[in-house]
């Protein structure tokens, strides 16, 4: 893995579980982590009740686009989670591959989209432990 590992979240539409995990990230890690997501079949927006739980825990992703997943984008990441996409993700030799089983919240409202919200947040963290743990402060 490079100095600074990059993840690639991947579903269905983009819309929801990969927005909030690439989102969460983000947020979580700063730059310490190069955060893709992207979809098998992306939609045309990001799911609205998706944009509303992450806008409740101050992460704003109201700006963000679905994406196309492509194999450049498997390529270029250090390790590739899928969430319920099947094995439409590319295959690459040492590549760390995940699949994370999460409800879709396609067609749901908020209140069941914050459970995975919070899940995904969960998963996240444990992922950043893995990859990217924050360094120990020097000591003078």
């Amino acid at each position: 893995m490079a100095d600074k590992p990059s993840v690639l979240f991947v579903c269905v539409h983009n819309a929801g579980r990969s927005q909030m995990a690439a989102a969460w990230l983000t947020h979580l890690a700063g730059d310490r982590i190069e955060v893709r997501s992207a979809g098998s079949a992306p939609g045309d927006q990001v799911n609205p009740a998706a944009v509303q739980a992450m806008a409740e825990v101050g992460i704003d992703i109201s700006a963000e686009r679905p994406k196309i997943l492509t194999v450049d984008a498997v390529r270029e990441s250090d390790v590739c989670i899928t969430m319920g996409c099947g094995d439409t993700c590319p295959v690459f030799p040492g590549k760390r591959y995940l699949d994370w089983k999460l409800e879709d919240p396609a067609g749901q409202g908020v209140e069941a989209v914050r459970p995975i919200r919070d899940e995904i947040k969960t998963l996240v963290e444990g992922l950043i432990s893995e990859i990217a743990p924050a360094k120990p402060e020097a000591t003078t």
